[in-house]
């Protein structure tokens, strides 16, 4: 099911990653049925990792000796990771502002990082590349955007296929965080894979979390065009921060019935905790915004409370910490003499009990 042989592949274990049934926070969203598909889990800890499995896969395949890509962090991550394990080269253009982990993350798997002060540069440096050096380019690298390579898009069918494997049916819903619908494009052509082979019933309804809202714009006014819309602000979800997806987006959409949601930064950063402090697992700001959007949809009602939703977290929440306690003040140290200890056990859980919970 994917374009390269088995005996081909560069890889270093992606996929398989859990998909949890998470309680608490479906009895929060009102979804009875809430699923997290963790993408944390693989090697670079996102799920980027899955089309750089198969695109370095095919660079090396055909002989390329340098792959390249345009990041602001995790698909860069990913590609240095992935060169590095093929033996190849890899370059990866960033900006000012870019995470400040998934920069070191980069550079320690020995990729060459260039950071750009006008990102909008960072293209035609790999157009130049590409046709000057014989780059194998895996991002989008010219305009107008119509994704990343579409050999490495077939690497995130494998997301719908283990969705499925795990709950035995198709979900009603999948809500994902978008940027230029790769993830979405491939995921939605996984679950046409499985349409067609007879192995589920339905198409589950596709849901794009979107940072600045291109595609609402574009399903709201019927068009085919995803035309670039003002960024109003700078988003916290840096991952999904450009101003203009893609026409594959806008037809999965479609195809799926499907629906973009607009969201903002505020309530992120709260809803981020939410899900660590209540599920246990801590993902990057983009990664939260399918359940932002999917809790706009339940209380609007377009979601139903037993319907079965997956959201797709698409990596780690180590990879965007600079970001996310930029406002956090320093913890005070204490000093207190060993006679002390058993006073500050006692003040310790009154402020456990004044949080909640289960403390007893």
């Amino acid at each position: 099911m994917l374009p390269v042989p088995t005996d081909q592949a560069v890889t270093l274990g992606e996929g398989g990653t859990p998909l949890h049934l998470a309680r608490r926070m479906g009895e929060l969203l009102g979804l009875k049925r809430l699923y997290i598909k963790d993408e944390s889990c693989n090697p670079t800890h996102s799920y980027k990792d899955r089309l750089s499995a198969v695109a370095v896969s095919h660079a090396r395949a055909q002989g390329a000796s340098v792959v390249a890509t345009a990041s602001s962090g995790n698909a860069g991550a990913s590609l240095a990771a992935y060169a590095a394990r093929a033996g190849l080269q890899c370059v990866v253009a960033s900006m000012k502002g870019a995470s400040g982990p998934m920069m070191a993350q980069i550079r320690k798997y020995g990729a060459h990082l260039v950071m750009m002060d006008d990102k909008s540069l960072r293209w035609p440096l790999l157009a130049e590349g590409a046709a000057r050096h014989g780059w194998y380019v895996t991002s989008p690298h010219a305009a107008p955007v119509v994704g990343s390579t579409a050999v490495g898009i077939e690497g995130y069918k494998t997301i719908a296929y283990e969705i499925v494997g795990d709950l035995g049916s198709a979900p009603d819903w999948v809500v994902m965080p978008v940027c230029y619908g790769d993830a979405l494009a491939g995921i939605a052509q996984g679950f046409e894979d499985l349409l067609c082979a007879g192995e589920i019933d339905k198409r589950p309804r596709l849901v794009a979390a979107e940072a600045h809202g291109s595609l609402v714009n574009a399903m709201a006014h019927q068009t085919d065009c995803v035309d670039a819309v003002d960024a109003e602000y700078a988003t916290l979800a840096a991952s999904v921060g450009a101003n203009q997806s893609t026409y594959q987006a806008l037809h999965w959409l479609r195809m799926s019935d499907g629906l973009a949601v607009q969201i903002g930064n505020e309530g992120l950063i709260d809803m981020q905790e939410l899900v660590a402090c209540r599920e246990g697992l801590l993902y990057e700001l983009a990664s939260v915004m399918p359940f932002v959007a999917a809790r706009q949809l339940a209380r609007s009602g377009v979601m139903r409370e037993d319907d079965t939703v997956v959201c797709l977290a698409t990596a780690s929440g180590l990879k965007d910490t600079d970001k996310s306690t930029g406002s956090w003040n320093p913890l005070p140290v204490v000093t207190v003499g060993r006679e002390q200890i058993p006073e500050l056990a006692s003040a310790t859980h009154n402020l456990l009990s004044q949080r909640g919970g289960s403390v007893r």
